[in-house]
This record gives structure tokens, C-alpha cells and sequence, in this order.
């Protein structure tokens, strides 16, 4: 489904700038973002995950 959300007017001109200075589009610049804001967020649920297997493994394979 498509979004066009409004940003507000400082954010709009830094993104201007920074999409001139690429030679990007603010969509291409827009979509990489969110992508890498949803990848560090998977990483700390990795990482969370990862660590209660090395902390309380035995606890969590008992509860399987």
C-alpha cells in the first residue's frame, strides 16, 4: 500500500539537500532508512534472543 507521509519543513529541506548531494531521490533515501532502522531493530531482538539462550539456555530448553 503506498504512504506519503508529510515531513515537517526542517526535515523536508535537510532531506533535500542530502538527496541533491547523492543523487538520489528522497524516496530511494526515505526507503533505505526505514530499512535500516527495522534491521537494527531486528538485530536487538537478535541479540536479546542470543543472550537469554546463553544465560538461561537450560531454563528454556526445560520449558520446550
Amino acid at each position: 500500500m503506498a504512504m506519503a507521509p508529510r515531513l515537517p519543513n526542517d526535515l523536508d529541506a535537510k532531506l533535500t539537500e542530502r538527496t541533491r548531494r547523492e543523487g538520489r531521490s528522497k524516496q530511494e533515501r526515505a526507503i533505505d532508512a526505514i530499512r535500516d532502522v527495522q534491521d537494527r531493530a531486528e538485530l536487538k531482538v537478535d541479540d536479546v534472543l542470543a543472550e537469554l539462550m546463553d544465560s538461561d539456555g537450560e531454563i528454556l530448553d526445560y520449558l520446550k
